[in-house]
């Protein structure tokens, strides 16, 4: 009776109703939203990524500031209107009284939203982990991995910082040897990027890092290759999926890892603070989770990589809203659009005097990331000029052997935005 009513509860809160997007009861501009693309069903991606009337639609599902263009959406996306909505309801109910909503009725969604997430992911339940982001879980395994003194692991000095940092506290404390690569992105040489990380491997490389998509330009690397050559000489793969995660098309079983972190407030559109962990079946009795577990921490279960103590449950419940919001929109429409919406900003500035594109132009090798420099002038120039004078908000960077400013639009962006931005890039360069 007891877990009769949790369940009766949970599915009057949202948490199982895949179809509640859709439903009669949801504002006027969701069952618009729905009918737009009932009708474009039968429109292949690649055209409706054009489609300005179509994403009109999508555009109203969010509740973006007109006072501030968002083009940082590479650093976190905003939530649309339907998981807002139910975070706020998951957070009034948990402070109707805490210690019962939170603990004995919320936390009871966490199986049907581990549920959730492995559909998505394209992996079994009992490889995912819900956390709070990208970081949290890639340190989780560069910590909770064995390593003895000599042991090797190969990365990039093109990754995230905080797994950079990461690396160097445990080449310090535990005596392993990092071995950097360099990249002079963009690359659209598959061949050239799968040697590049093979001919860094030894006898004693344990573990290779590959990032999917790299954050300062888009880059997307072949993970897949990277991983069957690791694979062959005994070498785990752990990817750093923060910006590929519902933002590329991919099941993270067909790429053939180990282990597989992402933030969920990027592409999936999850309220901020949300993020997801996928470690391989027969891989999770040799991590040892970041936070004590009560009983033995080699135990062959993901649910010890949740041991976080006290969390913000009306974050996590509101999450199975974004896998509705994605499913709805469907991948591959999605992932047209964005890059659809990167290359039109592009073409238009690629001639420009002094304008040095770091971005791919091929769906291969960037999706919505754009990364763009002008000769002589220093990133956060472009950066101070395109917001003070136009209100676009970017990503001014210095990284290694990479400078830029990072652009990135998202579905909600219409191609007046891009217009707009293309105006101000354009000035910048004109500007003596």
């Amino acid at each position: 009776m007891k877990s009769q009513h949790r369940r009766n509860f949970l599915q009057k809160a949202g948490l199982f109703t895949a179809s509640a997007l859709l439903s009669t009861s949801v504002p006027a501009w969701s069952r618009n939203l729905s009918k737009a693309i009932a009708e474009a069903g039968n429109i292949p991606p690649e055209k409706l990524a054009s489609d300005e009337s179509f994403w009109y639609y999508v555009q109203q599902s969010f509740t973006s500031s007109p006072a501030v263009m968002d083009l940082n959406n590479g650093g976190v996306s905003p939530a649309p209107k339907t998981v807002q909505d139910a975070m706020k309801r998951y957070y009034d109910l948990s402070n109707e009284a805490p210690s019962y909503y939170m603990w004995r009725i919320l936390d009871q969604g966490r199986e049907p939203l581990r549920a959730n997430l492995a559909r998505l992911a394209g992996c079994s339940a009992e490889e995912i982990a819900v956390n709070r982001n990208a970081s949290e879980g890639l340190e989780t395994i560069i910590f909770g991995l064995t390593l003895k003194p000599g042991d090797e692991i190969v990365a990039t000095r093109q990754d995230y910082p905080n797994v950079v940092n990461a690396y160097k506290q445990r080449e310090k404390r535990d005596g392993i040897k990092m071995v950097w690569l360099n990249l002079e992105l963009p690359i659209e040489d598959e061949e050239f990027l799968v040697k590049k990380f093979v001919g860094a491997f030894t006898s004693k490389t344990k573990l290779v890092h590959i990032t999917h998509m790299i954050n300062w330009t888009g880059q997307v690397l072949p993970v897949k290759k990277i991983a069957a050559e690791a694979h062959k000489r005994g070498i785990e793969v752990l990817v750093d999926g923060a910006h590929s995660f519902a933002h590329l098309t991919f099941n993270i079983n067909d790429l053939g890892v180990d282990y597989f972190a992402t933030s969920l407030h990027k592409w999936l559109y999850a309220p901020i603070g949300s993020g997801m962990l996928y470690v391989k079946k027969e891989k999770i009795k040799n991590v040892y989770p970041m936070f004590a577990t009560a009983d033995d921490p080699l135990k062959d279960d993901i649910r010890k990589f949740e041991t976080l103590g006290t969390r913000p449950f009306y974050i996590e419940q509101a999450i199975s809203k974004a896998i509705e919001f994605h499913e709805m929109i469907g991948s591959e429409r999605k992932q047209q659009r964005l890059h659809y919406l990167k290359n039109y900003w592009m073409e238009k500035v690629k001639s420009l005097p002094g304008v040095k594109l770091r971005t791919s132009f091929d769906p291969r090798w960037a999706c919505a990331i754009g990364c763009i420099s002008i000769e002589g002038k220093e990133p956060v120039e472009l950066g101070s000029f395109l917001f003070e004078k136009y209100k676009i908000h970017t990503s001014s960077f210095t990284w290694e052997n990479i400078s830029g400013v990072r652009i990135t639009p998202n579905v909600f962006t219409t191609t007046k935005n891009l217009d707009k931005l293309v105006e101000a890039i354009t000035a910048f360069g004109q500007k003596k």
